[in-house]
């Protein structure tokens, strides 16, 4: 695995928060560290809660209280969210800037802009601040167009069927 790349998993499609754990877990494997900061997904978001089990190479994030998804909440509790979703963007920032970990995802980064909850420059600013030993990972369903450039490998995941529906 190359280190000192952005990698972005986006699109329509299920599989996005999957494919980046499969490079945690990839990454683990060949003695990486990873850190995984999850954004908007509510703190029992349990389908990768097994993660736990692969400390301390692999260490998974979330910041925010509440029990459902950030799109679910009332205004008032979306106003709080909003600092604890800061808090982890911010943690994101110390995580690069420290030398922390050799693979940092951040899972639904890419739907905080969407929200008004950071800018797209906020996101440039980070992966520019990305030294060679760490391969940073973005998800989400949309990829703002300000950010293709800082981007080296972008992946688009959509959905073609979903009986599940």
């Amino acid at each position: 695995m190359s280190k000192g790349i952005v990698q972005v998993y986006y699109g329509t499609g299920k599989g996005k928060t999957s494919a980046a754990v499969g490079q945690c877990i990839r990454a683990a494997g060949q003695g990486l560290s990873v850190i995984i900061i999850q954004f908007l997904k509510g703190k029992e978001a349990d389908e990768f809660n097994f993660l736990g089990k692969l400390e301390p190479e692999i260490k998974l994030f979330r910041f925010e209280k509440a029990d459902r998804s950030y799109d679910l909440l009332l205004a008032s509790q979306q106003k709080e969210e909003k600092q604890n979703i800061l808090n982890g963007f911010n943690f994101a920032k110390k995580v690069i800037d420290t030398g922390e970990c050799d693979v940092l995802v951040l899972d639904e980064v890419l739907a905080l802009p969407d929200l008004g909850i950071i800018t797209v420059d906020d996101i440039i600013n980070l992966t520019s601040m990305r030294e060679d030993y760490c391969r940073i990972v973005l998800t989400g369903r949309n990829l703002p167009r300000e950010l293709l450039p800082y981007a080296d490998v972008v992946s688009k995941i959509d959905l073609e069927k979903d009986d599940t529906v």
